[in-house]
């Protein structure tokens, strides 16, 4: 069945410190982004790649109109260690990214 609608796209990312202290993580996120993609096919894994520059793992999603990248991550973050998710500007093409990130002591993990 194909699925009409406006798609946007957002990168979901992880630090290179939260994939050194929890190693395991970079193969669960994609395992977890293609069961996803198998529940709710308003949802599409574009790409996957690291940054040399930074070690940034990052996964490039496509989402229809309408679709909140905010649910998956609160599904997503009961499946891994306590993280932090930053939300920043990607790139000039207007994206945003999505950062799991290492929790620092004493801040909230929202």
């Amino acid at each position: 069945m194909e699925v009409s609608g406006e798609k946007h796209q957002v990168e979901l990312a992880v630090s290179y410190r939260y994939a050194q202290e929890h190693g395991w993580t970079v193969g669960a996120i994609t395992g977890f982004l293609s069961a996803y993609y198998m529940e709710d096919p308003r949802f599409r894994l574009s790409r996957q790649y690291d940054e040399l520059d930074t070690g940034t793992h990052v996964w490039l999603c496509e989402l229809e109109s309408g679709m909140s990248i905010k649910v998956l991550l609160k599904r997503l973050r009961v499946d891994i260690p306590p993280a932090q998710v930053h939300e920043r500007s990607a790139s000039t093409d207007g994206r945003v990214r999505y950062v799991i990130d290492v929790t620092e002591a004493g801040t909230d993990q929202g």
